[in-house]
């Protein structure tokens, strides 16, 4: 069973480490928090000439505040409960992670739901807290030209909607 996640002290230290560009509209508020734990996937491809890791989709399990699984999240990006219920996020704002080793903390805005559960109010999503998750150090160079490569990440999602 998903249990959602709801602390209006947490909102406010929150508020206080979240830039400015990353807070949702005001008419929405936090109706629960999940922890992303999985990898972030990344591709050699060649582009004008040279070749680059590209971002090709995140893949990870969902977890509420006791440690249970409540989803999942994958290319989309959209992020699925239990209860099949689904949202498809599009990006508002980025900015770089306080861990210079992190992917970005994001805010994106719900464009498409599936289902009627859990993410069917969402509308606003943002990621925080990220460690890990960067395209490989490693080079992509001609002899790993389509190589997939895994990059373990941990991040915070916020979810938001309209007042119940």
């Amino acid at each position: 069973m998903f249990k959602p996640f709801l602390l209006l002290g947490f909102v406010t230290l929150l508020d206080a480490q979240t830039p400015n560009q990353l807070e949702p509209p005001k008419d929405q508020v936090l109706l629960f928090k999940l922890t992303g734990k999985g990898s972030q996937i990344y591709v050699c491809q060649s582009a004008a000439g040279a070749y680059t890791w590209v971002f090709k989709a995140p893949d990870a399990k969902l977890y509420n505040q006791d440690g249970e699984l409540a989803g999942r999240h994958f290319a989309g990006p959209t992020w699925e409960a239990k209860d099949g219920s689904r949202v498809k996020g599009k990006l508002l704002s980025s900015v770089p992670s306080p861990d210079a080793g992190a992917i970005p903390w994001l805010l994106l805005t719900a464009v498409a739901h599936e289902g009627t559960g859990t993410m069917a109010s969402i509308q606003s999503i943002q990621r925080l807290n990220t460690t890990g998750g960067k395209a490989p150090a490693e080079p992509c160079e001609a002899p790993n030209d389509k190589h997939e490569v895994a990059v373990p990440y941990q991040a915070n999602y916020f979810f938001y909607g309209a007042r119940p």
